[in-house]
């Protein structure tokens, strides 16, 4: 049995017939609307509006949302979200999920924090794909320190004026609104709350973020408040208690880009395994030398460890009591192996891996915003020390 994609997953007991059935759903259409046409999106820049309503159709936006607002709640658990991340990985182009299910950390604000008439003026249009939705928390003077962020919003009346930038946010080209982190209060996280903030109202404006390393398929863009007005009632939680809001977010980003990066490993190993076995050097097969053997060895050793990891981490979720400092590791833990994987797949390829137009590639070039992305490996050690009361 050659190690592929799928073959080099561990068994997981936790998965069902209906698991199953989800990643055939999901990979039928993956293979169908965005494989084909993954690499032109890249080169592109960009993803044509008409894939959110086809993700939305086939269950893929809904996914873990309220019923009532058009989600598929009922029935789904870490184990869907776990084959949901795997697959969008499979693809190798990183901006296309990180764009089309931003609305995983820019909805969720809403729906725990909002009002009902928020709920119902949003999640509807964003879970049907037809309006959308980013979060935007990176600041130009400061990334992972979200307690000193500067943009801030002072009550007039009925509204808030918003006035300061956000950089670096996914999606937010195209957002209808941005679940935007602003500081109410006075320093530190005591005084930080959280605006839904519509992209029409007078005073905001926008940039693209167009000169990236990696995921090219993904509208990456800097916005800014002039005078922005926003209504008190589009406040989400209270006041100055924005940080809390901030916080329950971070979870479920962290595991979602966990379960991506180690997907893209395995993605490099399927890649290198594939030539190893078809390229030949001195007279036998790359597969048969055993510096290349030992190298596709590493590769699974480390693509099992984190699929362990992952493993206990969503089973903590589905137990109730997940631990933010195991959780902030494993996000370092799947950085590191897909760093590793990206690397050595690039050795075994050679040059045809240096070309554009494959997934190792790419993958390559998408290290780096996947281990900064969500919080640092450094922020990240940092936050599991103190969790562990170190």
């Amino acid at each position: 049995m050659s190690l592929t994609f799928d073959s080099a997953r561990l068994a997981n007991p936790h998965l069902t017939s209906d698991h199953e059935s989800w990643r055939g759903q999901l990979r039928k259409f993956i293979d169908a609307e965005i494989m084909p046409f993954a690499d032109d999106w890249d080169e592109a820049g960009e993803i044509p509006i008409e894939l959110w309503p086809k993700a939305a159709a086939v269950g893929l936006l809904g996914m873990g949302f309220p019923e009532e607002f058009g989600g598929t709640l009922e029935g789904i658990d870490s184990w869907h979200n776990w084959i949901a991340n795997e697959e969008l990985a499979r693809i190798g182009v990183g901006g296309i999920p990180a764009s089309l299910m931003v609305h995983g950390i820019g909805l969720p604000p809403v729906l725990n924090w909002g009002s009902q008439a928020l709920k119902e003026l949003v999640a509807p249009q964003v879970l049907a794909g037809t309006r959308h939705i980013a979060l935007g928390i990176t600041e130009p003077g400061g990334g992972s320190d979200v307690a000193q962020l500067q943009t801030t919003a002072v009550r007039d009346g009925d509204d808030y004026v918003v006035n300061g930038s956000k950089t670096y946010i996914t999606g937010g080209m195209r957002a209808n609104w941005v679940s935007t982190a602003v500081r109410t209060g006075g320093a530190g996280a005591g005084g930080v709350s959280m605006l839904l903030i519509p992209t029409d109202t007078p005073g905001f404006s926008r940039t693209e973020l167009d000169h990236k390393q990696g995921w090219w398929a993904s509208d990456t863009a800097t916005l800014y408040f002039d005078d922005v007005r926003v209504p008190v009632a589009n406040l989400l939680g209270e006041e100055n208690r924005g940080f809390n809001v901030i916080m329950t977010n971070f979870n479920g980003e962290r595991m979602f880009m966990a379960a991506a990066m180690e997907a893209c490993g395995r993605v490099c190993l399927e890649e290198a395994v594939q030539w190893a076995q078809e390229r030949k050097t001195f007279g036998k097969r790359l597969a048969d030398h055993q510096v290349i053997r030992h190298k596709i060895a590493q590769m699974k050793q480390k693509l099992n460890a984190t699929q362990a990891y992952i493993r206990v981490c969503y089973e903590s979720i589905e137990a109730g009591n997940p631990n933010p400092g195991d959780i902030a590791l494993l996000k370092v833990q799947a950085s590191e192996t897909m760093e590793f994987c990206a690397r050595e797949a690039m050795q075994i390829l050679g040059g045809s891996g240096y070309m554009r137009g494959n997934r190792v590639e790419r993958i390559y070039r998408e290290v780096r915003v996947n281990a900064i992305g969500g919080g640092s490996e450094e922020i990240m050690r940092d936050l599991a020390a103190r969790q562990y009361g170190v």
